[in-house]
């Protein structure tokens, strides 16, 4: 039986951000090591292969930086209050390991946030039918999925991004993380369920610009606020919005304090279920323009321009373009890039455009294209 080290004194991790001297008392510092832990662990299989899901093209793409990779091919993190680790067995299937749990049923949990109702096999047959270049992408990015996340969790970790570089961001998330309940320690990293909105309003703005957070400080205690005054409570009202269509859940969310529309993209494409939102950044943008609208290269890219290119990607991949479109931004990473045949690998291009009018605090890189499309369902029928 595989293992996993798990110690109950609680170490910190050099990857993790000691909290400012000012940060006050939070709920894991008094309770963590009543957290019951067993170091056997039982591996439990997921029922999902590697073409299902790979754990490699899926955690470390920049939907979620609250997974670690805690050995090859393994990766723990925290779905609700369950500390999970994941892993591929050597034939590719992925099975699953339980550090701790709550008193929710955490395998159906983890299904739900894996987004696994979801059929890769179907939505990617329709993608590759409708452009070559997404079917031999597909033979070397097998499995990469879009999470379903908790929305809450997913809006801090996008606030956290704007004009950001991933290490800090990293390094950010993990701090506000360290404000929800200790869970346990594995293979050097501390894990916490991420904080309530109850905790991590206790949480004031100089501290978190202590920490690092800079201007994002203010956005981030006030959406805090913001979602406290909620008449349904914060959580509750962001959950809602999974009810929605698109274009309203981007009007609601940037209502926000520091929700500009690429943070308000991603939290809808990655927690919102709104599978055709298109968040565009740097990478996107040149794939529209060498693979979908060339007759746009060398333009300056306006807020206008976004909708265009949301149109195009929604025209040429359905309504699930927002999957096709995060499958090709993960063929633009360098981690990527090196594994692909080299008719494959995007060529140089100029400089990227700036973007004008963009509505995120130092940002002139990123925007969000909205394209009105009728809402699909969870699953995808292709009968």
């Amino acid at each position: 039986m595989n293992s996993v080290k798990i110690t109950m004194k609680r170490q910190r991790s050099p990857k993790s951000v000691p909290p400012p001297p000012s940060t006050p008392p939070t709920p894991q510092t008094q309770s963590r090591h009543s957290t019951n832990l067993s170091k056997s662990r039982l591996w439990i299989p997921l029922n999902l292969t590697r073409q299902d899901l790979s754990l490699p093209l899926t955690f470390p793409t920049g939907q979620t930086f609250r997974w670690k990779n805690t050995a090859p091919f393994r990766y723990t993190g925290v779905v609700g209050s369950n500390l999970i680790s994941l892993k591929h067995l050597q034939n590719g299937d992925v099975c699953y390991s339980l550090h701790s749990q709550s008193n929710d049923d955490a395998k159906t949990a983890l299904l739900d946030f894996l987004n696994a109702d979801v059929s890769l096999a179907d939505t990617w047959e329709v993608f590759s039918a409708n452009d070559e270049r997404f079917a031999e992408l597909a033979q070397h990015l097998v499995g990469a999925r879009v999470l379903r996340q908790d929305p809450f969790e997913c809006l801090i970790q996008f606030m956290c991004s704007s004009n950001n570089h991933i290490s800090r961001i990293t390094k950010m998330v993990d701090y506000v993380s360290s404000l929800g309940t200790y869970l346990g320690h594995v293979e050097g990293f501390d894990f916490h369920a991420f904080p309530t909105l109850q905790q991590l309003s206790l949480v004031s703005e100089q501290q978190l610009r202590n920490a690092g957070f800079g201007y994002r400080a203010k956005y981030i205690v006030g959406t805090v606020n913001a979602l406290q005054s909620k008449p349904q409570g914060g959580e509750e009202w962001l959950h809602s919005l999974r009810k929605l269509e698109l274009q309203d859940v981007i009007s609601q969310l940037s209502k926000l304090p520091g929700v500009g529309p690429k943070v308000a993209a991603c939290i809808a494409l990655y927690s919102l279920d709104q599978h055709h939102a298109i968040p565009v950044d740097v990478h996107v943008w040149r794939i529209a323009q060498k693979y979908l609208l060339p007759e746009l290269a060398g333009s300056k890219l306006t807020l206008k321009l976004c909708n265009r290119v949301a149109e195009a990607f929604v025209t040429k991949y359905g309504k699930y373009a927002g999957w096709a479109q995060a499958v090709l931004f993960i063929a633009e990473l360098p981690s990527q890039k090196a594994i692909l045949p080299e008719h494959l690998r995007a060529t140089k291009q100029p400089k990227p455009a700036k973007i004008e009018n963009s509505e995120e605090s130092g940002s002139s890189t990123i925007c969000y294209c909205l394209q009105i499309f009728p809402r699909p369902s969870i699953m995808v029928n292709m009968s």
